[in-house]
């Protein structure tokens, strides 16, 4: 049971949030969000790699799915994998050059790579649509020979199509990390000089961790450009790459299920504050460096610390009762 608690717990949320929330949008954005911190959680909590590159493949993902829905009209399938290919390949390249670094260079070529591709995007009117980005992009339902199996017309059919997709992804982030190669990035993040010295090749580790990173940020981009009709400029910029780096630091490092915590956090939170405030960005600002100062392990760790608190006094009391 303790093996699947996570994956159980995914559904869980999948199969609560249509219960709790009034916005099918708003519920398929914190999937959305949670599949693209999951992407770099893969990184930055098992692998130990800080990357501000994420927004490229979000970007690409958004791009890809815009273009072959529109312009190279394909069946929604085939261009949903397209724009996962296109994430990986972009991470491909994005990695290459970026592990060839360590630290600050590392973290300095991820932000010179993402700055790049803004100003490609910006410039590159007549495939992205520059700053108007791609419009009008259509939401086919799943059909097979003209069968009609699922229908996305609504914002919930579509939460719905979303979440199958989040719960393939999430089984098969969950089995990458569990298997020999995610024990092996978690040894490469926790020494690195020991890792490479039993005979690890490094940097092939690092970029076969990058390609499945930008293959489920692709996917996410891709969903969210659907989601919204439009590919947007926004999708390839800097505040993209921040926004999936800070809702994986909230939900917690080292944990795929704590980045639909940070996920969802961010974007509920985010969503009431607007309400409450125009400049709702600072109130944020003060509970991310809440965060920062007093739970360093997110979300899931302060869960825990409540988890074992309860479970402490509890064997306390039981104890006490033993005795007398």
């Amino acid at each position: 049971m303790r093996k699947h608690t996570h994956l159980l717990l995914a559904l869980a949320v999948v199969l609560l949030m249509p219960l709790m929330m009034e916005s099918g949008s708003l519920a398929s954005e914190v999937l959305i969000f949670g599949l693209a911190a999951m992407g770099c959680n893969l990184l930055l909590g098992f692998t130990g790699l800080l990357s501000f590159g994420q927004g490229i493949f979000f970007g690409l993902g958004s791009y890809t799915i815009a273009l072959t829905l529109t312009r190279w009209p394909l069946p929604m399938p085939l261009a949903l994998t397209l724009a996962v290919v296109a994430g990986a390949l972009g991470a491909a390249v994005v990695g290459w050059v970026a592990i060839r670094q360590k630290g600050t260079y590392f973290v300095m070529l991820t932000l010179a790579f993402a700055q790049m591709f803004y100003f490609v995007a910006y410039t590159a009117t007549s495939i992205t649509g520059g700053d108007n980005g791609l419009l009008d992009i259509p939401r086919p339902s799943l059909a097979i020979f003209g069968h009609v199996l699922w229908p996305l017309t609504s914002a919930w059919q579509f939460y719905g199509f979303v979440a199958a997709i989040f719960m393939v992804a999430f089984w098969l982030l969950l089995k990458v990390s569990r298997s020999t190669f995610g024990r092996t990035l978690l040894a490469v993040r926790d020494n690195e000089e020991r890792a490479g010295a039993i005979g690890y090749n490094l940097k092939l580790l690092k970029l076969q961790a990058f390609v499945i990173s930008g293959a489920v940020t692709g996917l996410a981009g891709a969903l969210h450009a659907m989601m919204i009709g439009i590919a947007p400029l926004s999708n390839a910029e800097y505040h993209t790459s921040e926004m999936i780096l800070v809702m994986t630091v909230i939900g917690g490092t080292g944990n795929l299920f704590a980045s639909v915590l940070g996920s969802a956090f961010y974007l509920l939170l985010g969503d009431w504050l607007s309400s409450l405030w125009p400049r709702w960005l600072l109130l944020l600002g003060l509970v991310l460096i809440a965060i920062s100062l007093w739970m360093q392990r997110g979300l899931w760790g302060l869960g825990e610390k409540l988890c074992n608190l309860v479970l402490s006094k509890r064997r306390s009391v039981r104890s006490k009762g033993e005795q007398a």
